[in-house]
């Protein structure tokens, strides 16, 4: 019957076609290009300069000195962002410093890693007058503190000196010039019956900073005491202690050990004194009490990033109570 005819041949129905058409049409579109392909292992080690160009090479071949090489690079990268970091926040270089002895005890130990900054910033308001410093004896009025006591510890080189190896105390008063400050500021339970005549250091040659060990008992002003140092100029200052991470100091310590002090000059820490320190004897030359770190720092820095690899540690320097 010609009614029964629908234009299509026998067996062939349109549905067919039209999923043929599907079929064919989703291939070509899924079908990625020999370019769009991932590269398989074996691919990637044939990765080559003359087809992919070096920097493509360098990233994606699996040469195991290429490798090696982009791991460390990796590193120093990130070592160097974190340097960066600090050293924006801190202002000055090596912003981190690793204490060697226990002069700072309790609130500082040997091993410490102290984070310390320009003592400009983040001055508090009862900082003395040209510094960013706030010294024990303001700090006990205006109820400012570090480390478990009033006032501001700070990072100094005993006698101005680039010889002298950096010392971290605190800053217990400041004198004026010419003031007697044995007799005016300072402490009887530290200097006991003394008087100006009797220290060195007293009357003051210039404006600065007395300072001491939270360890020791007597003053680093003091013949035979802490650091031995002439009062402290703001300008001798390298930086103002903000915070301590316990033990990573260990690192930069102990390598500096295997050494024998062949990264940053080496001298005696300066220890604990316990006993009190007799203030009338002849003082003997300033010589480097603690660690160094300050004008060795950018060696130290760059000795630290090698021999630790990553983290905080990229800028570490040495300096001990």
């Amino acid at each position: 019957m010609s009614g029964s005819s629908s234009g299509d041949p026998p067996g062939d129905s349109g549905d067919d076609v039209r999923e043929n058409e599907d079929r064919s049409a989703g291939s070509s579109q899924t079908q990625p290009s020999p370019e769009e392909r991932p590269r398989s292992t074996a691919e990637n080690e044939a990765v080559t300069i003359e087809d992919d160009g070096v920097l493509r090479w360098f990233l994606e071949t699996n040469n195991e000195t290429v490798v090696m090489t982009r791991d460390v690079l990796s590193s120093v990268a990130i070592v160097a962002v974190v340097g960066l970091l600090l050293f924006g926040i801190s202002g000055i270089w090596p912003p981190l410093v690793a204490v060697e002895s226990g002069s700072m005890e309790p609130n500082m130990q040997k091993g410490d890693l102290i984070f310390v900054v320009d003592d400009g910033r983040y001055a508090g308001d009862a900082a003395v007058e040209g510094t960013g410093v706030v010294t024990l004896e303001r700090g006990q009025e205006t109820g400012h503190e570090k480390f478990g006591n009033p006032g501001d510890v700070i990072v100094y080189r005993p006698d101005g000196s680039q010889l002298q190896t950096p010392v971290i105390h605190r800053a217990h008063f400041w004198v004026e010039e010419d003031e007697n400050w044995v007799e005016t500021k300072a402490s009887e339970e530290i200097v006991g019956d003394a008087t100006c005549s009797e220290v060195a250091t007293c009357p003051a040659e210039h404006a600065g900073f007395v300072t001491k060990g939270d360890a020791n008992r007597g003053y680093d002003q003091l013949a035979r005491s802490g650091a031995r140092t002439d009062v402290v100029k703001p300008e001798w200052v390298t930086g103002k202690a903000m915070f301590r991470i316990p033990w990573l100091g260990h690192v930069r310590l102990t390598f500096d050990e295997l050494l024998g002090g062949m990264l940053v000059p080496t001298a005696p820490s300066s220890t604990p004194m316990y006993e009190p320190v007799p203030v009338t004897q002849t003082p003997t030359p300033a010589g480097p009490e603690t660690t160094s770190g300050g004008g060795h720092g950018d060696f130290a820095g760059a000795a630290a990033l090698a021999t630790t690899g990553a983290g905080p540690a990229v800028a570490v320097g040495r300096a001990g109570p």
